[in-house]
């Protein structure tokens, strides 16, 4: 039985609900919601996040290595206040060096007999070229570092870097078991069998050193350092300084094959 509404009446038939009685209506808050959920991610933006996370990556890697790696990390004070001071030695060691160099200008400018002070400076240059060649024997303070390897287990690579950092440290004049260490010098051989510009050397392996004690001993003994890697591989390492070391061994002095002076 069909129901009519009266005349007149306001009423609505249970059919007839308009264009907007569909889904409810949303808030605005729930529109947003919907907006950025779930998220629409360009190809562009997830290219530049990945690149960001790897980069962002690495950096932390890096450091983390540089940081584990450091063998002053955990270093002590003293140890650190040594450092600085061998640093500071470097640098006032250069700073003489130049003004030698100045001094020397100075002093051809300023005599009155130019020829004999440049044959003063030329013989003075000569031993000093002798020194560093090894074809001249040499006496001055500085340290003897003595290496017992009863186990053989010092490789021929760690004399080497023995010999570098007392150059670093400002050594003037070196040599090994009798053997004269110059610029070509050369370290050979196995644990236990090691050469030394093809000449055999047996430990224990004894550097004597020309140079300023205070700063080749704190060289060899900063953590990390020669002394310390001598003794990981189960060798002692000895240093002891003097007021006079000799470096008598020589080198014979070779004419250059190839090498000419360019002066003119």
């Amino acid at each position: 039985m069909a129901t009519h509404n009266a005349p007149g009446s306001t009423g609505t038939s249970r059919e007839d609900t308009g264009p907007s009685s569909g889904a409810p209506r949303l808030s605005g808050r729930q529109r947003l919601v919907n907006g950025l959920w779930p998220p629409r991610v360009t190809r562009a933006q997830l290219t530049v996040a990945v690149l960001l996370f790897v980069l962002g990556l690495g950096l932390a890697v890096q450091v983390r290595s540089h940081s584990d790696s450091s063998a002053l990390r955990g270093a002590r004070q003293e140890d650190l206040v040594r450092i600085l001071d061998e640093l500071d030695n470097r640098t006032q060691r250069l700073e003489d060096e130049k003004q030698d160099l100045v001094d020397q200008r100075t002093g051809l400018e300023n005599s009155s007999d130019q020829a004999e002070e440049a044959r003063k400076q030329t013989r003075e240059k000569e031993q000093q070229l002798g020194i560093l060649a090894g074809t001249t024997a040499a006496e001055g303070p500085g340290i003897t570092l003595s290496v017992h390897d009863a186990r053989h287990m010092v490789a021929a690579d760690m004399l080497l870097d023995t010999v570098q950092e007392l150059r670093a440290a400002g050594a003037e004049a070196i040599q090994v078991n009798g053997v004269r260490v110059v610029a070509d010098t050369d370290f050979t051989g196995t644990e236990g069998d090691i050469k030394v510009d093809g000449k055999a050397v047996t430990q224990p392996y004894r550097f004597t050193v020309i140079g300023r004690p205070q700063d080749l001993e704190p060289a060899l003994n900063i953590p990390g350092g020669v002394v310390q890697t001598l003794e990981k591989e189960q060798a002692t390492a000895t240093v002891t300084g003097s007021d006079k070391v000799v470096v008598n061994a020589l080198r014979r002095a070779e004419q250059p094959g190839y090498a000419r002076s360019s002066s003119r």
